[in-house]
């Protein structure tokens, strides 16, 4: 059996990445890094990891494009299922999110919203998917 164990988000700056995560979505910090270099996050059954910059050129040493909160968005994107799509919305708004979609209710009735994280990574919140009625 495979499980995702884990998901790592290579930021220039760890501690704002865990005061949005906690501030917007509740999540606790599972572990922490003496260096300061890379932590991690509880959501569940899988980790969300944040790397440092720096760390990751040794991980990855043939080069990355670099998420920033000022550069185009990745090819990638966190999805987070949520009880209120709006408030959360606003809540990541509030703690230094930028604006990709506003909530809508899609025409397949599925309501979601996405931002660009302070670190410049895409954040899907939605609706469980279990919870939508098709129309």
């Amino acid at each position: 059996m495979m499980k995702l164990g884990y998901v790592t988000l290579y930021v220039d700056d760890i501690p704002t990445a865990i005061e949005f995560y906690e501030k917007v979505l509740g999540l606790t910090v599972r572990f922490t890094h003496e260096s300061g270099m890379y932590a991690e996050m509880e959501t569940g059954d899988t980790v969300l990891a944040f790397s440092h910059h720096e760390l990751a050129t040794q991980l990855v040493p043939q080069g990355y494009q670099r998420a920033h909160p000022d550069n185009e968005a990745l090819g990638m994107q966190l999805g987070f299922e949520v009880e209120n799509v709006t408030e959360m919305y606003r809540k990541a708004l509030k703690h230094g999110a930028s604006t990709i979609a506003p909530p809508e209710v899609k025409p397949w009735n599925f309501e979601s919203a996405m931002i660009k994280d302070p670190t410049g990574h895409l954040v899907e919140f939605c609706k469980p998917v279990h919870a939508v009625n098709p129309s």
